[in-house]
């Protein structure tokens, strides 16, 4: 009873906290992006002036092309990496974790600006730099997950298992730790997406148009319109990301039903 009495209080406090910090501002900012013209009525006018406006699908299409492949990217470079530190490589983990940390501490300006100038020329004149700028800062946090991820798991006994059967290692990767570890390759492919796809700061500094630079321009123009690029990078940030969170649901049940 103790137990029962200490435990429904707190959980009905931070329901009702949650609901008056993130669900009452939205609402208000919902309410204020259907107002119609001059504030009167209720209309579907600022969502039709922001996918009018110049600039709204080729920033858009940009911020999701970058933010799909600094997800690929990073799990193909954090996920070998991972497994190599966990299986042989724990003497280095605390250097790599300590690398990891390092986006975290060093100013957005230093790192866009000294390691734009580090890359290939051939990098420097293409958005595509800012893929690496993206696995970048997402470091800290896909470092975490996948380290959990590992950690829950026997390791040693999967990858002796299949390589005592004649799996190679790239098969053993992708075909035995991937699945093992899906909830921490899952977690790490939505924070790397989501970072990437509301980066502005970088993006800003190196002069590039992606969605995050393009609404502020935007929204400079229309307050109203403002707040409806608020609404719409919000709720369609939530559902992308809930798609790339029930993707792999999906794909394993339809293996299962195969089977």
């Amino acid at each position: 009873m103790k137990r029962f009495s200490l435990k429904w209080p707190l959980v009905i406090s931070s329901s009702v906290l949650a609901f008056l910090i993130f669900i009452v501002p939205l609402y208000g900012a919902a309410v204020y992006s259907f107002k119609g013209n001059g504030g009167k009525g209720h209309s579907w006018a600022n969502y039709q002036w922001l996918i009018h406006q110049d600039g709204f699908y080729p920033s858009l299409l940009t911020s999701l092309k970058l933010a799909v492949l600094a997800a690929i990217l990073t799990l193909a470079l954090m996920v070998p990496t991972m497994v190599f530190l966990n299986l042989k490589g724990q003497r280095y983990k605390s250097l790599v974790d300590f690398l990891c940390i390092l986006p975290l501490i060093i100013p957005v300006v230093s790192l866009a600006i000294g390691a734009q100038v580090a890359m290939p020329k051939i990098l420097q004149n293409s958005e595509y730099e800012l893929v690496f700028f993206f696995v970048i800062i997402a470091l800290p946090y896909t470092y975490r997950a996948l380290d959990t991820s590992l950690q829950t798991i026997a390791l040693k006994t999967l990858v002796e298992a299949s390589r005592s059967l004649g799996a190679s290692w790239t098969s053993t990767i992708i075909r035995v730790i991937v699945p093992a570890i899906r909830s921490g390759i899952t977690g790490a492919l939505f924070l790397t997406f989501a970072l990437s796809i509301g980066e502005y700061t970088i993006t800003s500094l190196l002069h590039w148009e992606t969605f995050p630079t393009w609404t502020v321009v935007a929204g400079q123009q229309n307050i109203l319109g403002a707040i409806a690029i608020s609404v719409f990078s919000f709720v369609g940030a939530i559902a992308l990301l809930s798609v790339i969170a029930l993707l792999p649901k999906r794909s394993a049940l339809r293996v299962e039903v195969d089977e």
